[in-house]
């Protein structure tokens, strides 16, 4: 059983449909299921997929994005635990804010996989992470 973590953009193929990505995800976490791998993503990204549909007035979609995060995902928090992660990252590797705080969240709860469509963190160790990797490179 590993530990995956889904950064924000992953949840947001599978919700919004966006193709090809919605699919390969989909087809990523039956491959998932199957081996009894967790889903980790943050606190942050619920709330940043909650952004879209809370502009809309959406109120049925905010209740089914965040019960569909929290029923699969170990949703964790950034908190005084991880800060320090967080700082060693942002000290050593020009990063923003919002992936600092992922990647610092993910070390923290030492994943195996983190799944980014963002370019930027491909090329990055960081430790506490297996590996970091796009969507068309995940090894599942």
């Amino acid at each position: 059983m590993s530990k995956v973590f889904f950064d924000t953009n992953v949840f947001i193929y599978m919700f919004e449909g966006l193709e090809p990505n919605r699919s390969r995800m989909l087809e990523i976490r039956k491959r998932m299921l199957d081996r009894g791998d967790r889903i980790v993503t943050s606190a942050m990204t619920l709330g940043e997929v909650l952004v879209k549909p809370t502009r809309l007035g959406q109120t049925s979609l905010i209740e089914q994005y965040d019960r569909a995060i929290r029923s699969t995902a170990q949703v964790v928090n950034f908190d005084a635990a991880v800060v320090w992660r967080y700082a060693s990252l942002r000290a050593t590797h020009t990063l923003r804010n919002a992936d600092a705080i992922q990647l610092a969240c993910a070390a923290h709860f030492g994943v195996d996989l983190f799944i980014t469509n963002d370019k930027q963190l491909h090329k990055l160790d960081v430790p506490g992470i297996g590996f970091i990797a796009p969507l068309d490179k995940v090894p599942l």
